[in-house]
């Protein structure tokens, strides 16, 4: 079985917890992720381990629908969330290290094994996930620098 793991990491001009606190609110991922279209907690608004999120996000022309869980947490250093939902269980690791004075490098990780049709194009989605998350993190990176 194939299994997609892709990681991307940008240097924000910006303080190590500026960026980890906006990155890490769910709420904010539609301003910064191009793909995901909504957001909607499940219970408890509150970024905790056990907190679970509801995204709808549109990805190589197909609608996804999925709800992460936050499994491990580790205020301004990490932040992982995992789904079992749909053909493509994924986890999604944050993590943050400051790089210089008010300056983080920020990398985000995408893993996962597709099952069904989608493991026959796992390299496929690995290059495009690759791309969508150099622009999402590019664009985090624009929106913290402007202020």
């Amino acid at each position: 079985m194939k299994t997609v793991d892709v990681t991307t990491s940008i240097e924000i001009n910006a303080p190590r917890d500026e960026v980890a606190s906006f990155a890490s609110n769910p709420d904010n991922a539609p301003a910064w992720y191009s793909n995901i279209k909504s957001v909607e907690w499940k219970g408890d608004p509150s970024i905790r381990i056990g907190a679970r999120i509801a995204f709808v996000a549109q990805f190589l022309g197909r609608r996804l629908s999925y709800t992460y869980e936050i499994v491990d947490l580790l205020a301004k250093e990490r932040f992982v969330m995992r789904t079992a939902d749909g053909p493509f269980p994924m986890e999604t690791v944050y993590t943050w290290e400051s790089t210089g004075p008010g300056k983080t490098r920020m990398t985000l990780r995408n893993s996962g094994t597709p099952s069904g049709f989608s493991k026959w194009v796992a390299p496929f989605i690995s290059a495009a996930m690759r791309r969508a998350n150099q622009k999402d993190l590019a664009r985090l990176k624009a929106l913290l620098e402007a202020g």
